[in-house]
């Protein structure tokens, strides 16, 4: 089975994040898309325990890393973006983790912000029944195991410079106001 790369088309036009930059974007996460295909057929014809495959095998953690985050990412941004519905289980258990959304909001945008390159994602460990806001560096190192992603932010260097230059707070500003909280209280539904 091979991975298809989602068309997120329906982005184009969103408020605070360029046609150009946007089909930039698109244009890498199909790359991700097609190398964590080429690779998943590399792999069937690889010798086992070779310094090749053992390659491949770490190359792939990436691709489909990659692929994934960027899925997530683009799902949980909408044209028609609302506030996070006070009555839904997400906001309940912002409120009950971080006292208030607004201090939750303070703690992501201050993750997200972190100098380097990689993304901040909002994980939701079911065992411990709690919300955190977690930077992750790269696409294959960093995350938390077994747990789900609720929200994400691409905080990687082409995901902003073409719209906002150097300027990450001005991209985090147009991002928190295009989410689409339904998708991700959905996610938190979901786990």
């Amino acid at each position: 089975m091979k991975y298809e790369a989602k068309n997120f088309e329906r982005l184009l036009g969103l408020k605070g994040f360029s046609d150009n930059a946007l089909k930039t974007h698109f244009l890498l996460y199909q790359g991700y898309v097609n190398n964590t295909n080429k690779l998943l057929d590399e792999l069937k014809s690889a010798v086992l325990d070779s310094p090749q495959h053992a390659e491949m095998q770490r190359r792939f953690g990436w691709e489909f890393n990659g692929m994934r985050l960027h899925e997530y990412f683009f799902e949980s941004l909408s044209k028609e973006a609302e506030a996070l519905d006070e009555k839904t289980a997400l906001h309940k258990k912002i409120e009950s983790g971080f006292e208030s959304f607004e201090n939750w909001e303070k703690e992501f945008r201050a993750v997200a912000s972190a100098r380097g390159i990689g993304w901040g994602i909002v994980y939701y460990d079911t065992q411990a029944d709690k919300l955190l806001n977690v930077w992750v560096n790269e696409h294959d190192q960093g995350h938390l195991a077994g747990l789900p992603v609720i929200l994400n932010i691409d905080v990687f260097e082409h995901a902003f410079m073409l719209d906002y230059g150097t300027k990450r707070a001005d991209y985090i500003d147009a991002f928190m106001k295009a989410v689409d909280w339904k998708v991700a209280a959905e996610r938190f539904d979901k786990k």
